[in-house]
């Protein structure tokens, strides 16, 4: 009986240990937070004006006319990585996906720079 409870403890240290690892794991290939951002609204005291997704979803222009809405889109929208995000608006990140991704964590490749 000793042995059986034996067994059973180590095997669930070792479960648990992988799905840490794999926590672990899976987040370096997640990609980084972001926000849909007015590339031409920024303030120095709040940062950039958030805007809605849709906006960010081409990588072509969004200018023009939407078809369903006739609402004008933004034009200098773009997608910002790793921000602070406060009352609308968005500070302190990046507009690289590349740069966000590359600051890593835990059992993540890279430097690690965390820079800004």
């Amino acid at each position: 009986m000793a042995e059986t409870r034996r067994r059973l403890r180590s095997s669930t240290v070792v479960l648990g240990g992988m799905g840490v690892l794999a926590a672990a794991l899976s987040a370096c290939g997640s990609d980084p937070d972001r926000r849909c951002v007015d590339r031409g609204s920024y303030e120095y005291v709040n940062g950039y004006k958030i805007v809605a997704d849709k906006n960010c979803k081409s990588t072509t222009s969004a200018s023009g006319k939407s078809r369903k809405t006739g609402k004008a889109k933004v034009a200098n929208a773009d997608w910002y990585y790793d921000a602070d995000v406060s009352g609308g608006y968005a500070e302190d990140g990046t507009f690289s996906r590349s740069e966000a991704v590359d600051r890593g964590g835990f059992g993540c490749s890279g430097s690690g720079s965390g820079g800004g």
